[in-house]
């Protein structure tokens, strides 16, 4: 890897000699060949997203994950009348839901337990109830736990509804398939340094284009004006509004060509499924404990509660491991001790039972002599 540590984190993760070599040429962000890599990009991501479907088109941010969620955010819902339903078990649907506070934007939040999947009956009354909504986010992937929630049923009862959806698909699109049109999905919002495997440095949103066509002049942000974004790509064939991410969005591009190379998205959903499976068996061996029940367990990254012994400490047995060349995640939920290992990246099985072999080899008492 070139690298001192293994990532096993929900991203940025470790990536590909290849891709971090694909960054080592500048790039004009007027010159057409530039432009042609980020139309290509648009056109690969609009493939997978909605394989057969010319509904959707691809549209590409700056910043992090969470600068495309504010963007969705900020510019689909009608400054008149827009009402939005944040169903949220984790911190990245709060994220949201705080968004919504300080955008203004009228919001109703739908609150389940960190440990427990979103109830549809639970959100079904709300729909019933509170008549004037419009819009209904989701996280499919909560990376707080791990959590992977029901977003085809959540996005079929809001469309019964008739309400726009949403869907944070920031740590899952890429690594788990995903028919946005199958699953009447109106936004879906990932980034570049998550199961694509590319680098930090901008994400993007697939968009129904009927839904986005209704958005002009909504944006309550101009840096971050989604429809502004998505017609300057389109006039100017991908071209965007302020200076881009060049060496990102190449490596981003190299990242797309090794997940087509490795099988597409079913056979990278698999390395992921069989290094949580693997990861999950062996820690269970050496005495840790998952945090979620299997069945609402993602393939991205796994959340473990603290070992009944008094010595152990997070940041000791975190220091240990990245003497050994693996850095891990520190937990995120409010009320148990936890931390997280995550499988995605240029990660496989292999890596994983090396991980396995020195957390076997850090003991706990070793973990807080630092």
């Amino acid at each position: 890897m070139n690298n001192p540590y293994l990532l096993l984190t929900p991203g940025p993760l470790s990536t590909s000699k290849t891709v971090r070599e694909s960054m080592l040429k500048d790039w004009c962000t007027w010159d057409k060949d530039y432009n042609a890599i980020v139309q290509d990009i648009r056109m690969r991501l609009t493939a997978l997203a909605a394989p057969g479907s010319e509904e959707y088109t691809a549209v590409l941010m700056q910043g992090s994950g969470t600068f495309s969620v504010e963007s969705v955010i900020s510019s689909v819902i009608p400054k008149e009348n827009g009402k939005l339903l944040v169903a949220c078990n984790g911190a990245y649907g709060e994220r949201i839901a705080e968004m919504a506070v300080i955008l203004g934007i009228p919001a109703i939040i739908y609150r389940s337990d960190e440990q427990t999947v979103l109830d549809i009956e639970s959100i079904q009354e709300l729909l019933e109830t509170h008549k004037d909504l419009t819009h209904l986010a989701v996280v499919h992937c909560e990376t707080t736990t791990g959590m992977l929630n029901p977003i085809e049923d959540i996005c079929r009862l809001a469309k019964e509804h008739g309400l726009i959806t949403i869907v944070d698909a920031m740590s899952s699109f890429g690594g788990i398939p995903i028919d946005v049109s199958a699953l009447k999905i109106d936004y879906l919002i990932s980034s570049a340094n998550k199961c694509i495997q590319g680098v930090p440095g901008f994400g993007f949103i697939i968009a129904k284009k009927e839904e986005l066509a209704k958005c002009r002049g909504n944006a309550r942000s101009l840096s971050l004006d989604l429809y502004d974004q998505f017609e300057t790509m389109e006039k100017h064939e991908g071209k965007w509004r302020f200076t881009s991410p060049t060496h990102v969005v190449r490596a981003f591009f190299q990242a797309l060509i090794e997940l087509e190379n490795e099988g597409g998205v079913h056979a990278r959903y698999e390395r992921y499924r069989e290094n949580q499976r693997r990861l999950v068996q062996g820690m269970h061996e050496i005495g840790f404990r998952v945090l979620l029940n299997i069945e609402n367990q993602s393939p991205i990254i796994t959340a473990f509660l603290y070992p009944e012994v008094e010595s152990f400490t997070f940041s000791g047995f975190y220091e240990k491991l990245k003497q050994k060349g693996f850095v891990i995640y520190p937990g995120k939920i409010s009320k148990l001790d936890t931390f997280r290992i995550g499988n995605i990246g240029e990660v496989y099985p292999e890596d994983i039972d090396q991980l396995l072999a020195a957390i076997k080899n850090t003991s706990f008492k070793e973990a807080v002599e630092l």
